[in-house]
């Protein structure tokens, strides 16, 4: 019997614990704290919940539209943050993912704080127990990445958030992609003044420009101020507030705040392992380097989900954990591949994308492009959300869909629409011809599927 080691219980170790054990393997699953890792603890399901309570009070702006008086609700904060970690114990609890695992026969040791290598297959555990295995998984996860400038201790980190006792009245916060937008977006919604400073020349750069362009917009319409090509240089405090200096062009300038927030990345979790016990190779650090069947450069150890840093998204850790145990047990044989994989966010507007970015696309393909603008969306319409869009991006030889992108409510919903459509390999003709509900935001991909057809022939 082939013995596994799992290190790290978040959703890739926890699908690569299940799958080498339904194999058939001995398996042993190490977790520093509890089950469930980022994404039930503290991450998308508490976010989440958050983002629920920022909408909800956002969209008391519209009562007038619908005839509805009323004034906006009041923000308790501290109910606010208490609800998103119910929602989190909740999401923990209602899995079962602890006893769920146990009950497969899977040995789970978790609370163990700190583990690290001490040999190729070995570890050791803070309480001084040792672990052998024929091959190990390596499923550690992500932690917020630090800014190297003076004064970066005085500023909070994702996870700080549940700890919160009330809103700040001015926040920063530096980094603009994902979770930078996410952070910001909800501390708007929920009352506070927020400044998001970015240092790229737009935000989210891995999204389609468009997406980019239209939150920016939307967040300056609704009174954030959004500070593009903006390095911070230090943080200092000063008479109880803080204040942040950040260079834009060639200008130094400042702002003062009560709190900030750095979102500036998300590297692998990996400080703590003592990876050159283990000639395990980090040439692509913070992450670990893997090849197409999740192999590190030592055959026996294989490295998963936010610590490959391939695809960090709960949806593609699953995939990898259980492609990772079957190699892991098998032998190498299954190739892992980020194909149509859908990512949605929790701003106000959500926005939505999987695959070729307009940009991407036009390097590589003849390809035609069709833009449902919002105000031609009946739904929208009737849920005066009419600043939003949908764009499908197909080539034109073939009528595959390349990509699609939404900007809108339910944007994260939305997309998976377009995902299953292009996972299926369905043409731009058939997608044209899907009778989807009627009135709904996801009848934008068959409309612009139609206008492209039209456009083809």
């Amino acid at each position: 019997m082939v013995k596994i080691i799992v290190v790290g219980g978040g959703p890739a170790g926890v699908s690569a614990a299940l799958r080498a054990r339904r194999m058939g393997a001995d398996v042993t699953l190490l977790e520093a704290a509890q089950l469930g890792g980022t994404a039930f603890n503290d991450g998308p399901a508490p976010l989440r919940a958050l983002a629920r309570a920022a909408r909800l009070r956002a969209d008391a702006a519209l009562f007038p539209t619908f005839g509805l008086k009323g004034e906006p609700p009041r923000v308790d904060f501290k109910a606010v943050i208490a609800n998103a970690n119910r929602i989190s114990t909740y999401a923990n609890a209602v899995s079962g993912v602890t006893e769920r695992v146990r009950e497969t026969g899977v040995e789970v040791i978790d609370g163990i704080g700190r583990a690290r290598f001490i040999g190729p297959l070995a570890f050791e555990i803070s309480d001084g127990r040792r672990f052998q295995g024929d091959r190990l998984v390596l499923a550690v996860g992500g932690e917020p990445r630090k800014l190297p400038i003076p004064g970066s201790e005085l500023a909070l980190s994702f996870g700080d958030l549940w700890k919160l006792e009330a809103l700040p009245k001015r926040v920063t916060v530096v980094g603009g992609s994902a979770t930078g937008c996410q952070l910001a977006s909800i501390l708007l919604d929920l009352g506070a003044q927020v400044d998001l400073i970015q240092a790229a020349d737009r935000l989210i750069p891995p999204s389609d420009a468009d997406i980019s362009l239209g939150l920016q917009a939307a967040f300056a319409d609704r009174g954030m101020s959004v500070l593009i090509g903006a390095r911070s240089e230090s943080i200092a405090r000063s008479n109880g507030r803080l204040t942040v200096n950040y260079r834009q062009g060639e200008e130094l300038q400042s702002l003062e705040t009560d709190a900030v927030f750095l979102a500036v990345g998300w590297p692998a979790n990996l400080s703590a392992l003592d990876l050159d016990n283990a000639g395990v190779e980090t040439s692509r650090a913070p992450y670990i380097q893997v090849d197409e069947y999740l192999r590190t450069n030592v055959p026996e150890i294989f490295a998963v989900g936010d610590a490959n840093g391939i695809s960090m998204l709960v949806q593609s850790a699953l995939i990898q954990g259980g492609v990772a145990a079957e190699n892991a047990v098998m032998g190498a044989h299954r190739v892992y591949r980020a194909e149509a994989v859908a990512t949605g966010s929790f701003t106000d507007p959500e926005y939505g994308s999987v695959g070729l970015t307009e940009a991407e696309a036009r390097t590589s393909h003849d390809c035609i492009i069709e833009v449902v603008r919002y105000t031609e969306l009946p739904r929208a319409v009737i849920d005066a959300q009419t600043d939003g869009m949908c764009k499908l991006i197909v080539d034109k030889p073939t009528g595959a869909i390349l990509g699609a992108h939404v900007l809108g409510p339910y944007s994260a919903e939305v997309i998976q629409v377009a995902a299953a459509c292009m996972a299926a390999r369905m043409e731009v003709t058939r997608v044209s011809e899907m009778e989807m509900a009627f009135p709904t935001f996801t009848e934008a991909i068959g409309m612009a599927a139609r206008r492209i057809v039209r456009r083809l022939n």
